[in-house]
């Protein structure tokens, strides 16, 4: 199960290392074609589908990063929060190793 794990990590993180490189490559301008000369996948990489589909995605891509980052400091503002008060329910009691009832 952990090598499944493993495998799926990897995988994923290689797709977005392929991602982060096929956006930060710039965009190639290409003369005017003849629509009629293109099949159905020209057609498609020709429209403005692509472009609409990417501004799509970096849109929901924005508005998730701002609410997992939301998420994540609230997260962390309770574990602040909890360490606070076991400072402060451990600040007058003398440390201990925990081993003095064996």
């Amino acid at each position: 199960m952990l090598q499944f794990i493993l495998s799926v990590l990897l995988l994923g993180s290689i797709g977005v290392i392929l991602y982060l490189v096929a956006r930060s490559l710039p965009r190639i301008e290409e003369g005017e074609v003849r629509r009629d000369e293109l099949g159905f996948w020209g057609k498609l990489v020709a429209s403005e589908i692509p472009e609409k589909a990417d501004q799509l995605f970096n849109s929901f891509l924005v508005k998730f990063l701002r609410k997992l980052k939301v998420f994540l400091l609230k997260i962390d503002n309770m574990i602040s929060r909890r360490l606070k008060k076991i400072k402060h329910k451990n600040a007058g009691a003398p440390p201990t190793s925990g081993f003095e009832d064996m």
